[in-house]
């Protein structure tokens, strides 16, 4: 489900027209209105998503295309209100992983060119010409399948190379993928507009393989000079190496205002943060236990709050007896194990908290602050696996200086 305010930005940060249906509630509703009667959200900051992007671009430079990645559902932020921003800010292209993620974004009125970074099968050839999709093309049965359906279209297919320099992840050989390239280059209704790769270790205090990556890919480029559109850069390979910027670079994490590891770059904002209301607190007596297996007992008299978000919702399973919340401005363990639709925090420490109150999770509260980075280590993983892994029950709520502008799922 979609809800939609009036936008509070200023009309050159408009949303695409076919991205807005009909308001359904008051315009300028607020975060506390739009947050009092729910049990755990999502909000998006579309201020400080703007603030990064425009930090980015200073940062990486002027001649370059930005390629934003908002595979993985925006990598959990939410596509749907992420996307008609990042448009509406103007970003030159988009990419995804999946063919289907970039029908949703020209469903949601994106216009702008989409990449489709991930596998695609011949079968796919039909929805890229209808959508105007870009498609990665690792074979010559895709790439017939593609000039076959541009010239029933009356269109131009177009696609992209990837070349394996490393990753040993997606693409084909420099080899194979030079070989490809001049098949594909005798079809007709077929452009091949563009060359990438991807870096093994871009974010590593060592990165130094991606010279060798690079040089290969240049090998690639030198024997295909007539590709005119060159990608290889995410986040952390674009602010730490300005030699592998090319035509574009393609920028995920960091627009979520988390910086790569091991990577300098601007003062970026967080835009996501992630909160619950206390949905009960009790008190237990010393060597009493909570959750399941009781993996956590009292040392002394304690008083326990239940908040609302579980590993449905993609709340690592792992945080259990090892990650914090925030309520009342402090941070208070969470303890026993995360359950599929709640997890027990330790508030004897707060002892103003009561039921209904706000709880952080992801995010700022009072002069206490709870990183994507702090969640991930206490977890085991990385930030961009605790973003992604949010799910579609939370609602996100998108704003501007507390102002709602949309509310998807939930």
């Amino acid at each position: 489900m979609t809800e939609l305010a009036e936008p509070a930005a200023p009309a050159s940060l408009a949303m695409p027209e076919r991205a807005l249906p009909s308001p359904a509630f008051p315009p300028r509703l607020t975060l506390a209105e739009a947050t009092r009667a729910r049990n755990a959200w999502i909000e998006i900051d579309l201020e400080a998503l703007d603030h990064n992007l425009a930090a980015l671009r200073t940062a990486i430079g002027p001649g370059c295309e930005t390629i934003v990645v908002v595979k993985g559902n925006a990598y959990g932020a939410g596509v749907e209100g992420v996307a008609p921003a990042l448009e509406a800010a103007g970003v030159e292209r988009f990419a995804v992983a999946w063919v289907s993620e970039a029908v949703q974004l020209r469903e949601l009125g994106i216009r702008r060119p989409i990449i489709v970074l991930g596998h695609a099968f011949p079968e796919d050839a039909e929805a890229a010409l209808a959508h105007d999709l870009t498609l990665t093309c690792h074979s010559l049965a895709l790439g017939r399948a593609l000039s076959a359906a541009a010239v029933r279209a009356g269109h131009t297919a177009r696609v992209h190379i990837h070349i394996d320099s490393g990753l040993h992840r997606d693409g084909v050989s420099l080899e194979e993928g030079v070989a490809l390239a001049e098949a594909l280059r005798g079809l007709p209704a077929l452009e091949i507009e563009g060359i990438s790769t991807h870096m093994a270790n871009a974010d590593e205090p060592d990165d130094s393989f991606s010279d060798a990556q690079a040089a290969l890919f240049r090998d690639a480029t030198a024997r295909l000079p007539w590709i005119p559109y060159r990608h290889t850069a995410n986040s952390a390979t674009a602010l730490r190496r300005a030699g592998l910027r090319f035509e574009g670079v393609r920028l995920g994490l960091a627009l979520h205002g988390v910086l790569p590891s091991n990577t300098p770059g601007p003062a970026l904002r967080p835009i996501l943060s992630v909160k619950a209301r206390l949905a009960r607190v009790s008190t237990i007596g010393a060597g009493e236990g909570v959750s399941y297996g009781l993996t956590w007992r009292a040392s002394r008299e304690s008083r326990t709050a239940l908040v609302p978000v579980g590993y449905a919702d993609g709340w690592s399973r792992h945080l259990g007896n090892r990650g914090e919340v925030l309520i009342g401005g402090r941070r208070c363990p969470m303890v026993g194990r995360v359950m599929m639709d709640q997890f027990v925090a330790d508030v004897t420490d707060t002892p103003t908290a009561a039921e209904g109150d706000e709880a952080v999770l992801l995010g700022s509260q009072g002069n206490e602050r709870i990183t994507a980075g702090d969640v991930a280590t206490a977890a085991g993983t990385i930030p961009w696996d605790t973003f992604a892994a949010l799910t579609g029950r939370l609602p996100r709520i998108f704003h501007r200086q507390g102002v709602v502008e949309r509310i998807t799922g939930g």
